[in-house]
């Protein structure tokens, strides 16, 4: 039994580490790379969102996003403001609502042909199980 559950794991992972290679490669042609595509992704679904909300969505440290959050600020791609207290929030600016638009493509493209082999009712029901995986349990 647990040489299948690790295979499922590796099998998991491997398609994962594929589909982040094309896409950080993808995005390069664009100026950009997965990590700060992923980053302007998460601040244009919640503006005004802290670095510590928007690290938890990305999948990072704090730390982390701080460093890349400044280098997005420092390109002119995202704007920070302060809120109440002392949080900082974090906006797009033209330009990286721009580079969002471009990595949206770009992704679009990279993921139709990860998922090409898979018909649209087997990419329905792995959607499905994946959600079914990661969806918060009620303990």
């Amino acid at each position: 039994m647990h040489g299948e559950l690790q295979e499922l794991g590796r099998a998991v992972k491997q398609a994962q580490y594929r589909q982040h290679r094309a896409l950080d490669s993808a995005l390069t042609a664009i100026g950009t790379t997965l990590a700060q595509w992923d980053a302007l992704r998460a601040i244009g679904r919640s503006p005004g969102a802290s670095a510590r909300e928007l690290a938890a969505a990305t999948f990072q440290t704090g730390q982390a996003f701080g460093t890349l959050v400044g280098r997005l600020a420092a390109q002119g791609l995202v704007q920070r403001t302060p809120g109440r207290g002392r949080r900082i929030e974090h906006h797009l600016t033209p330009a990286g609502e721009q580079v969002l638009a471009a990595g949206h493509k770009v992704a679009d493209e990279v993921l139709a042909d990860c998922f090409a082999p898979l018909p649209d009712v087997d990419r329905a029901t792995l959607l499905d199980l994946l959600q079914l995986l990661t969806a918060e349990r009620n303990t």
